[in-house]
């Protein structure tokens, strides 16, 4: 009756049950985990997005396949006088961007655009599980490439190289990783342009949280990528804090002509879905406009949550934070008595505060726990002191 590639495990693991259970239960939860901006507190200019959205044109349908020119236009403002890989600030071409109403969509368009049914998709371990299922959905099969970390994260290229078969179409990069916090360095993103040029593959780069950096250097994007057939994701989400709002985009560059190859099929796509709301497409320059002030407020909970964490974890603790370099996640090395999600679990059951286990991120061995820190300060600060005493600390 059903498709295979819909065949999946839906009974709840045991730790979508045990938080099944304590809701039940009505214990107050101290969810370390919290990731969506809309519900943490922040203070968001509400007259103002609001009236973005009573945009009178929005009473009309005037259907654009790579969506309307104004919120193109806004994006490519988005990326003027950032930098490039290999070389200074550079601008975009708005021809060369696709707007999609998130960047699932978008990953489905480039799925769609580069792979036959069973052909593969090298993606980072660790990184978010979601790939698993857009994969699935697209017929497509993932090969993931180490991140290692020794003093920071880099990219097992090694580990990638040997993962290449006939059949791999693209190698996805997210800068910065999720839950990582680790950009694509430069001496790693030439040598992905090189391999992928080489082999008539393309790079496909998430930047959702490419704003939320860690030290004060503005990091490089790939969307001004030109070694190889590169396609940069991000959208309002993260950069402007409106998951609710629904509106992501696509940017294509590389060599000239596999780009626009790229966009003339890209548009056929996009054309047959016209999936954008019209409404937060002609909202979209000014939500931009005002994400600096909501981006200061994340960056300022970022900070505080940090400061508490690396406060908590001197001296003789057991448990370490990994270095990171931007995103709002941080990583934390535990002591492995068992599995994580098994972990997970107990926090859960007996201290009420509910962790990432590094396994839902795919991470090589047990031993870690991922913390949202984008979570209210005092929510935080007080899952993070049970947090020490359920390990001795």
């Amino acid at each position: 009756m059903f498709a295979s590639r819909t065949n999946w495990q839906l009974e709840p693991n045991r730790l979508a049950q045990a938080l099944e259970a304590h809701s039940r239960g009505g214990n107050k939860l101290l969810d370390l985990t919290a990731s969506n901006p809309t519900t943490c507190g922040f203070s968001y200019p509400e007259h103002e997005i609001l009236a973005a959205l009573a945009d009178r044109r929005a009473l009309e349908y005037r259907p654009e396949s790579k969506g309307s020119p104004e919120a193109r236009a806004a994006i490519r403002a988005y990326y003027r006088g950032r930098r490039g890989f290999s070389d200074s600030a550079r601008d975009i071409d708005p021809e060369r961007v696709l707007l999609t109403s998130s960047t699932s969509e978008a990953y489905a368009y480039v799925f769609r655009l580069l792979c036959e049914a069973g052909d593969e998709v090298l993606v980072p371990a660790p990184s978010y599980p979601l790939f698993e299922f857009l994969a699935g959905l697209a017929d497509i099969r993932l090969v993931p490439y180490p991140l290692l970390y020794d003093h920071g994260w880099q990219i097992d290229l090694g580990a990638l190289r040997a993962g290449l078969t006939p059949r791999s179409r693209a190698v996805l990069v997210v800068h910065p990783n999720n839950p990582t916090g680790s950009f694509v360095k430069p001496r790693e993103a030439a040598e992905l342009a090189a391999l992928c040029a080489r082999r008539e593959m393309a790079i496909v780069a998430d930047e959702v949280f490419l704003d939320y950096v860690a030290g004060a250097a503005s990091p490089a994007t790939f969307a001004f990528h030109e070694g190889a057939l590169t396609f940069t994701l991000s959208g309002l989400s993260k950069i402007a804090a409106l998951p609710q709002m629904k509106l992501s985009w696509l940017v294509v560059s590389g060599p000239e002509i596999l780009a626009q190859q790229s966009i003339d099929r890209l548009e056929i796509i996009a054309d047959t879905y016209l999936s954008p709301s019209i409404p937060v497409q002609l909202a979209t320059p000014k939500f931009l406009c005002l994400r600096g002030q909501l981006q200061t407020q994340l960056r300022e909970r970022i900070a505080v949550n940090l400061a508490c964490l690396d406060q908590a974890l001197g001296g003789s603790s057991p448990l370490t934070r990994l270095e990171r370099e931007g995103g709002w996640y941080a990583v934390l090395r535990v002591p492995a008595s068992g599995p994580d999600d098994a972990l997970a679990v107990e926090l859960l059951e007996r201290w009420s505060v509910f962790v990432h286990p590094g396994q839902f991120f795919n991470f090589s061995q047990d031993g870690y726990l991922v913390l949202s820190l984008i979570t209210p300060a005092a929510e935080f600060q007080e899952g993070l002191r049970r947090l020490q005493k359920f390990f001795g600390a």
